[in-house]
């Protein structure tokens, strides 16, 4: 039987012992005063999933005013910082490495979080969504149009979440430009209208990320930093595709080729787009030949389709999401080609160790 690509190490600018990679997961489960990560659930869940070559830990808010889900971790505060550290450490104790997922949700969130003030996005347009707050499901509200003063001063969170996540002992950061948060808002269209240096042309719609990129930069090797995209992302959060949205990522994947980053973090489309006009309908081997560095893909890949996109060349990662919650030891599965255990959807944003940390190992 032949070796599995999956299974085999990773070793570019950045060195894994597989090509599996736990995707990042939004899990709900910091429910305390000051969105702390605890030793008890995050630690136990991220240790369960060490033998993955690379774990993205969930969103996690650079600032309070990154902030539009109830329960989600962040890393701006000593405390946070001192969680994580708990976290990192058990994951390097069982040979595993973890990134940082920085994320500033935009426009997708809701007053409630923000003492009644607006959230910020790159225009005053509503996404007209939901946010899930304190009180359950909220509609979304028209955002503050973000000022330059604005931008600049989330540049700076971003920068100083980045210098948190050495401190905590992460091997390095993925910035959370994807699936209709902040830097996607500036990015599309449909959700950028400004006039100014952060809108209309793709060097100005992609400012405000290259800014963010550059200011990480200077507090963490560029080695270290990923970035995740969802080009073709249309119909959730308020995003819509039109004849600008695919050339404006190409122009970001190409000018990537100018750094030495960990890697590209790519979704194929969390929908049917068949039928979108512009759409991309196979992100991987379209943007493949555009960038000359490490490409990992992810959304809806099993084992079979995560190896044959690996023989392929079109990517040199693959990200799993949903498997990972419910098999820790996924990678033992694909070694031993175990079939794999059902996730309880129910449990996906709830709070404590059911459905989190409590899914059992195969029987090997």
């Amino acid at each position: 039987m032949k070796k599995q690509q999956l299974l085999t190490p990773f070793v570019k600018n950045i060195s894994l012992k597989n090509r599996v990679v736990m995707a990042p997961m939004t899990r709900s489960r910091a429910d305390n005063l000051g969105n702390v990560p605890t030793d008890d659930l995050h630690g136990l869940y991220y240790e369960q999933r060490a033998s993955a070559g690379l774990i993205i830990t969930e969103g996690t808010q650079v600032s309070p005013k990154a902030v539009g889900y109830i329960h989600t971790a962040g890393i701006y505060s000593d405390a946070q910082v001192e969680g994580w550290k708990k976290i990192t450490k058990r994951v390097h104790d069982k040979g595993g490495k973890i990134f940082v997922q920085l994320w500033h949700v935009g426009r997708m969130s809701h007053p409630d979080f923000h003492n009644g003030a607006l959230p910020f996005s790159a225009s005053a347009i509503n996404p007209d969504a939901q946010a899930y707050t304190q009180e359950g499901f909220k509609d979304t509200v028209a955002p503050k149009e973000m000022t330059v003063e604005e931008i600049k001063t989330t540049v700076k969170d971003f920068q100083n979440a980045a210098a948190n996540a050495v401190k905590a002992g992460f091997d390095g950061v993925e910035i959370h430009s994807s699936n209709g948060y902040l830097f996607h808002q500036f990015f599309n269209g449909s959700s950028n209208k400004r006039t100014d240096m952060y809108g209309g042309s793709d060097e100005n719609k992609t400012r405000f990320f290259f800014e963010v990129l550059e200011a990480i930069k200077e507090v963490i090797p560029q080695e270290k930093i990923a970035a995740r995209f969802n080009p073709s992302l249309h119909g959730l959060f308020g995003m819509t595709m039109d004849e600008d949205t695919i050339p404006t990522f190409e122009y970001i994947i190409k000018k990537l080729n100018e750094y030495n980053l960990a890697y590209v973090h790519l979704s194929e489309p969390f929908t049917d787009v068949s039928e979108i006009p512009h759409a991309v309908k196979e992100i991987a081997k379209h943007f493949r030949p555009l960038y000359n560095g490490t490409l990992m893909i992810n959304a809806s890949f099993d084992q079979e389709k995560g190896n044959k996109v690996l023989e392929d060349g079109d990517a040199d990662l693959v990200a799993f999401g949903k498997p990972y919650i419910s098999n820790p030891d996924l990678v033992a599965r694909f070694e031993k080609n175990l079939g794999l255990a059902d996730w309880d959807q129910e449990t996906f944003y709830t709070t404590g160790a059911k459905g989190y940390t409590d899914y059992p190992t195969a029987s090997i």
